[in-house]
């Protein structure tokens, strides 16, 4: 029997089936939202579950509303207690994947602008299988699409209807026969992926794109340059990077929290250094997944306790 479902619709908790908008919504009409993704983990040594960088993805969230010009009645503390109110409710004892979305929710067709619309929020909770399901490296393209410009519509942010511009770069990518996409920016620099920052390694340093990339200001990516520095003592740069470079990086992976850590095997049908999974790659993607399931000391501030079954917070 399956765990029953809820989201949080118009300041209550609600059963999912029950957390409707009407088609005459703004957010629905005009891509007037922003969204994150939230993982939490679940420890089955300390039968319990533990939500990763919780707040900094709720902080990061009212940043994107405020650029839509929200205003909406929580802070990152009161929507990290909504979620664990939410994700009691459920009894989920698997990892999970959390869907908080902020939206022009007026019933208002013709009126193409932000300010003046009422605002809302709902949070849902699900089961998400792997992003990306290669475990011994994926095949990219680079991709026909650029990535959107700030000047035109902000990546740094994740708007909902800037995933247009995503769904172009991966539909295109596996139509031609790929797991995923590079995607370049308006400079012709590699931004990232269609939903994920990327990384590469070469001459033993952490390479990745620049927030002025046109990227997501992704909280995977800064977990991923601070294990790396703490724990394998490597150096990260952050600079632009060419398509022809990556050709000849040692290594390549994506990041991102739907992602998680997916290796890179080829590019544009090329391998990557010897076409199967890196020894560095081998090592983030450990650490990284010792990280979220609290099982590394020195970072179990990362993580929020849904049951608090252990004292200490991860």
């Amino acid at each position: 029997m399956s765990e029953p479902r809820y989201a949080f619709f118009k300041g209550n908790i609600v059963p999912l089936e029950d957390a409707k908008i009407s088609v005459m919504t703004h957010a629905f009409n005009y891509g007037t939202g922003c969204f994150e993704g939230i993982r939490a983990y679940w420890n089955e040594d300390e039968q319990e579950l533990f939500v990763f960088r919780m707040k900094e993805h709720y902080e990061r969230m009212l940043q994107n509303a405020r650029m839509l010009m929200m205003n909406l009645p929580y802070s990152a503390d009161e929507l990290c207690d909504i979620t664990l109110e939410l994700l009691q409710k459920g009894g989920h004892q698997a990892n999970t994947y959390i869907r908080p979305v902020a939206y022009k929710s007026q019933e208002l067709v013709g009126q193409i602008r932000l300010h003046g619309i009422e605002d809302d929020l709902t949070i849902f909770c699900l089961t998400l299988e792997k992003y990306i399901d290669t475990p011994k490296g994926c095949h990219v393209g680079t991709s026909s699409w650029r990535r959107v410009d700030d000047t035109a519509m902000p990546a740094r942010s994740k708007i909902t209807g800037a995933y247009v511009n995503s769904s172009l770069i991966k539909s295109e990518a596996l139509l031609n026969g790929f797991d995923e996409a590079i995607v370049l920016n308006q400079d012709g620099h590699i931004s990232e992926g269609s939903a994920e920052n990327i990384f590469m390694i070469r001459n033993n340093q952490l390479i990745t794109s620049p927030v002025f990339a046109n990227i997501l200001e992704g909280i995977t990516r800064d977990t991923v340059i601070q294990i790396v520095k703490e724990q394998l003592g490597l150096e990260v740069v952050e600079r632009q990077m060419d398509r022809t470079e990556v050709y000849m990086a040692d290594e390549v992976f994506f990041c991102g929290t739907g992602v998680e850590i997916v290796p890179i095997a080829k590019i544009d049908h090329r391998d990557i250094g010897n076409g199967a999974v890196g020894p560095i790659t081998a090592k983030v993607k450990e650490l990284y997944f010792q990280t979220v399931h609290g099982q590394l000391g020195e970072y179990r501030h990362w993580g929020t306790p849904v049951y608090q079954k252990t004292t200490q917070k991860i």
